[in-house]
């Protein structure tokens, strides 16, 4: 209920801004036009151009917070579907994915998850390069999201990934990502506030009035 709630929320957000876009830009209003689907297209090209325009003109940090924060929710959301199809499916894989067995040791995704985190993690203080760090983010958010889909298993040290107590790893990535959004959120303010009273230039002098 709380992924469903979640893409919904989203669909409406990207729906808002569709509709923005199309009313603000060039292409024709359903009422200006003979048909929709020509106008829609057009319409969605531009949010899309929109969407890559602000994305290359924000700073390095802002665009790997959010590659950080987008590849986590992808990868929590990929990693939990995944295994929600290898259950159904008896051993059998789904696409290039199945089960990891080593011996009598069934190897979790949490495990890769954490060596790409730190592997991400530790690279991205090695290298200077903006651009590194940005693709860095990536592999980082998405080790964080293998992981803490897992993450009840690491604090009950059993497999209870489908049982009540497994509960606790989707409360864990649900407070993750309210806390990742809040972070971007008061980062924007900040910079907000930052060009309003940083940058905003300096209170003339009062003189004295000639005696």
């Amino acid at each position: 209920m709380l992924g469903g709630l979640a893409l919904v929320t989203t669909a409406v957000a990207i729906a808002g801004e569709f509709g923005r876009v199309w009313r603000r830009g060039s292409a024709p209003l359903p009422l200006e036009a003979d048909g929709v689907l020509q106008p829609a297209a057009e319409a969605a090209a531009e949010t899309m151009a929109v969407a890559v325009a602000g994305y290359q003109d924000v700073s390095p940090h802002d665009r790997a917070l959010f590659n950080l924060f987008s590849s986590f929710l992808i990868s929590f959301g990929s990693a939990r579907g995944i295994a929600h199809l290898l259950r159904g499916r008896r051993g059998r894989r789904v696409g290039p994915f199945g089960d990891i067995v080593l011996g009598r040791r069934h190897i979790h995704h949490f495990v890769p998850g954490i060596a790409l985190a730190f592997a991400s993690g530790t690279a991205a203080f090695l290298v200077r390069s903006d651009a590194a760090k940005e693709r860095l983010a990536l592999g980082f958010g998405t080790g964080m999201g293998m992981t803490l889909d897992e993450s009840a298993l690491l604090l009950e040290l059993e497999d209870v990934y489908w049982t009540e107590e497994g509960v606790i790893s989707l409360q864990i990535t649900l407070t993750v990502i309210a806390l990742m959004g809040a972070l971007a959120i008061a980062l924007r303010l900040v910079r907000r506030g930052e060009e309003l009273v940083l940058d905003e230039p300096p209170p003339p002098i009062a003189l004295a009035p000639a005696v």
